[in-house]
């Protein structure tokens, strides 16, 4: 069965901040639902935080550990992944997209779609969207705490 989630939040800061977060994925269990970024599970982590097209970030969330590959970057305004390895979950893919607000800051909408089996649909869905709706905002909020 197909889902999908849509979540958006508002930073004060100028995309560039945000977007350095995103890129640094050691940066993501510090204001994302992540516990930890599994090194000897990723591949091209980029030493200067900087990954690129290509890198696979496994994050571990309690005991499973899922990974994505990023698969499109446009500096400062796109972000794009894909299911690398997820026991949950098939062919998800996510786009986190940066819109610099004419008044100042950053609008930051992260959207998804994937498939799961029926009757995990219905548990997973509302559950998907509330932590992705916690990514986001804690996105926002971090790339603000790091002026």
């Amino acid at each position: 069965m197909k889902g999908a989630y849509d979540v958006t939040a508002i930073s004060k800061v100028p995309s560039s901040k945000v977007w350095e977060l995103l890129l640094d994925a050691r940066s993501w269990p510090r204001w994302g639902t992540v516990d930890e970024l599994v090194l000897e599970r990723s591949e091209n982590i980029s030493p200067d935080r900087r990954d690129t097209v290509g890198a696979v970030r496994a994050f571990r969330t309690g005991r499973v550990v899922t990974s994505e590959r990023i698969t499109e970057l446009r500096p400062q305004q796109l972000f794009a992944y894909e299911d690398a390895g997820n026991p949950f979950m098939r062919n998800y893919s996510a786009r986190i997209l940066l819109d610099d607000r004419s008044g100042g800051g950053t609008e930051i909408r992260w959207c998804g779609e994937y498939e799961v089996a029926f009757g995990t649909h219905f548990i997973l869905r509302p559950q998907l969207t509330r932590t992705m709706r916690r990514m986001v905002t804690g996105l926002a909020e971090a790339a603000e705490r790091s002026l």
